[in-house]
């Protein structure tokens, strides 16, 4: 009797630890366009797994996606403190239809995401998104382009959406390019109240059916921080730059400097309760050089050939 109970015993401890390989999650994972999803949950370098979606649900908080080779890796929803990592090896990103969205981050409140070395790509037909941060502590995008997507219904059409409901967020996005597509590039767009920071260095936006960058508060009743340098916005069919505040909601401040506004329907726009701070910077070729009541020059910026006929406006643009 008793030596049965033993067996049972050393049994039933087996079957634990073999249940807990068999569902064991490892800090770094790697994906490969060679890979196959099958691997799981041990999506090792030497049997890496195939998609984003797989190699997230296998890795540890605070872990690490490699990307191995070229390869489209499918659409991922990401709800933990994770990195997904391209660093040099050839394309690396997802093909967009059909309203879906190729990356949505539904993080806990104190999660980090990281993003870089991604493509995403609008293929033209029912739609997409390129990128929404619906939750977290921290959104990093470098080296990645978003282009060509498309519809605008429910926010599909653009690049990025920032839109986190209240507490304190930040956003920071290096070396990347949004263009071609049918709504905005980036749209920062919270709600509840708190505290939004964004970090715009070196992103280009052009050709966007709206906007390039635009932060609106419109369903917000905290404050939104924007600051952009060494960036453009060109050839976008509204605004390049607009900070959207109604009276009664939040504060958005823009601060842009050693940037181009080129091109668009209107070079920058603010008004009620925000501002956007203009230094540094080339306002060319635009519909309308600025409007609204809230764009302020630091002085030392160059405007000319903006069809307004107003180039340089009291109290807001000013060419050094």
């Amino acid at each position: 009797m008793s030596r049965t109970i033993v067996t049972i015993g050393m049994l039933a401890i087996l079957g634990y630890f073999a249940d807990s390989a068999a569902h064991a999650q490892q800090a770094r994972s790697f994906v490969s366009g060679l890979g196959s999803d099958t691997n799981a949950p041990n999506c090792v370098r030497t049997a890496p797994c195939r998609t984003f979606q797989v190699a997230h649900d296998n890795t540890l908080t605070n872990g690490e996606i490699t990307v191995l080779d070229p390869g489209s890796y499918g659409a991922v929803t990401i709800n933990r403190s994770i990195s997904i990592i391209n660093d040099g090896v050839g394309e690396a990103g997802m093909l967009i239809s059909g309203g879906v969205t190729g990356i949505t981050i539904n993080g806990a409140a104190t999660d980090k995401v990281s993003l870089r070395g991604l493509t995403i790509k609008g293929i033209g037909f029912g739609g997409g998104i390129g990128i929404v941060f619906n939750s977290g502590a921290f959104l990093s995008v470098e080296n990645c382009a978003i282009r060509n997507l498309t519809a605008t219904v429910g926010g599909q059409g653009n690049g990025i959406i920032f839109q986190p409901n209240g507490g304190t967020t930040n956003l920071a996005v290096t070396n990347t390019i949004v263009a071609d597509n049918v709504a905005s590039g980036i749209w920062i767009h919270p709600s509840g109240t708190g505290t939004v920071n964004a970090s715009l260095n070196h992103v280009e936006a052009y050709h966007n059916g709206i906007d390039g960058f635009v932060a609106e508060a419109t369903l917000f009743t905290g404050v939104i921080n924007v600051n952009v340098e060494s960036s453009i916005a060109a050839q976008n069919g509204n605004v390049g730059f607009e900070a959207v505040a109604p009276g009664g909601q939040g504060g958005v401040a823009m601060n842009v400097v050693r940037s181009v506004s080129g091109s668009n329907g209107t070079a920058f726009s603010a008004s009620a309760t925000s501002v956007i701070l203009v230094g540094q910077s080339s306002i060319f070729g635009n519909g309308a050089t600025w409007s609204g009541t809230k764009v302020v020059s630091y002085g030392d910026n160059y405007a000319a050939e903006n069809r307004d006929g107003t180039p340089n406006p009291p109290g807001t643009i000013s060419r050094k």
